[in-house]
């Protein structure tokens, strides 16, 4: 998966430019022309982390480690919207959690499972199949939680549980564009096996959403790079560069169309199938100006708690680790304010790597200057991307010969 030129941007630069706080899930979405209902979500200013490992269980050279560990160690770095949001659900909603058995799927350094033994939980069974697991341990032992939290290292599928059944299961489990490298089929076998009948799943509603934007510099850079790169012609790889999703964030000001709800996820009653869906959209265009490309990010929502909660991944919203995903036209669309993008969107998980995802896109548009008879079709493969490496690793490259 690759990251645009500039997307190094400081979480504090993109809060500048939005102006527009934090202050409801989709609050910046339109679903059937209405606005989402505001909720409750962090306002604290966010740090990112970035993703360049394989999820393949190769060792790597000189280290004890994985990649596999390298992955899911990344999301132990706090990125403060997402944990703060977590932690405010948890201290505000104690009820949910005083005298109750709690399993944390994916616990990483084990915050989610201090929140909750702070909040009375009877006890905490935390999961992780990591290295982080041995630190978890450390941890919950350095703040006096040995006796409520035990943590268990392995794979939930694999792992065997101290109880038959548990109260509430809390996990942070998203993926970039909510279903890339998530943990939602994991999350969803441990509530099948543990979770008592009207237990609690922390979050229990994802949304997927979809924008239009115009990017005209980044996609130039992006794409007439492989031209010439440092004297020579790699113009090969162009067509792979296209293909392939990029994770980065965007400005609220390159928004063209509508913010439009594709998908949303109820966690306490889907199925694992339902993470393969068809579904139709129609971006309507707000001002006169070009597209580039499309835009997705989710919401994230916690309806069991006293007051709906949760946060946003949206350009309008303050920055997670999450971005926004970015899926490059190959063709530039003039569009007029009013004129409607019309298509779908399939998403499903990769037949050879079920943790990687195809996106395939079919578009119309039959504006006043530009029209498509037919639908354009675009098949995106949201893995890891070689092709952006290979960017960091010339320029890496670089700056160390220039040292020397």
């Amino acid at each position: 998966m690759g990251r645009r030129k500039g997307g190094n941007k400081s979480p504090a630069s993109i809060s500048e430019k939005s102006g527009y706080s934090n202050g409801g899930i989709g609050a910046d979405a339109t679903v059937g022309g209405v606005d989402n209902e505001e909720v409750d979500v962090a306002e604290e200013r966010t740090e990112s982390s970035n993703l360049v490992n394989s999820p393949e269980d190769e060792v790597l050279v000189g280290s004890d480690k994985t990649s596999a560990d390298y992955y899911f160690d990344s999301y132990s770095h706090f990125d403060v919207v997402r944990t703060r949001t977590y932690q405010n659900v948890i201290y505000q909603n104690a009820f949910i959690f005083k005298n109750k058995v709690v399993l944390d799927v994916g616990a990483g350094t084990g915050i989610l499972s201090l929140f909750c033994a702070k909040a009375g939980a009877k006890h905490v069974y935390a999961v992780e199949c990591s290295l982080m697991a041995d630190m978890a341990k450390e941890i919950v032992q350095a703040n006096g939680f040995s006796n409520v939290i035990t943590v268990l290292k392995g794979k939930i599928e694999e792992i065997d549980l101290p109880v038959t059944h548990v109260d509430v299961i809390i996990s942070e489990w998203m993926g970039y564009f909510l279903l890339f490298e998530n943990m939602l089929n994991t999350v969803l076998y441990a509530r099948d096996k543990w979770l008592i009948h009207d237990g609690i799943v922390l979050p229990d509603k994802t949304s997927l959403y979809l924008t239009a934007i115009e990017d005209a510099e980044y996609k130039e850079d992006k794409i007439e790079f492989w031209n010439k790169v440092y004297g020579f012609d790699m113009s090969c790889i162009k067509k792979q560069a296209m293909m392939e999703p990029l994770v980065d964030t965007v400005d609220q000001n390159q928004i063209v169309t509508n913010c439009l709800l594709l998908k949303t996820m109820d966690i306490s009653r889907m199925v694992a199938g339902d993470v393969s869906f068809t579904v139709p959209f129609k971006l309507v265009a707000e001002r006169n100006d070009y597209i580039h490309a499309f835009v997705a990010y989710f919401d994230v929502a916690f309806t069991k708690c006293h007051k709906l909660m949760g946060f946003s991944t949206g350009p309008r919203s303050k920055t997670t680790h999450w971005k926004q995903t970015v899926l490059y036209l190959e063709d530039v669309l003039t569009i007029c304010e009013g004129e409607a993008l019309v298509g779908s969107m399939s998403v499903e998980p990769n037949k050879k790597n079920p943790r990687d995802i195809d996106i395939m896109l079919k578009y119309s548009l039959n504006g006043r200057r530009c029209q498509f008879d037919q639908f354009a079709l675009i098949m995106k493969e949201l893995n890891y991307n070689l092709v952006f490496d290979l960017i960091n690793f010339i320029v890496i490259k670089t700056k160390l010969q220039n040292v020397w």
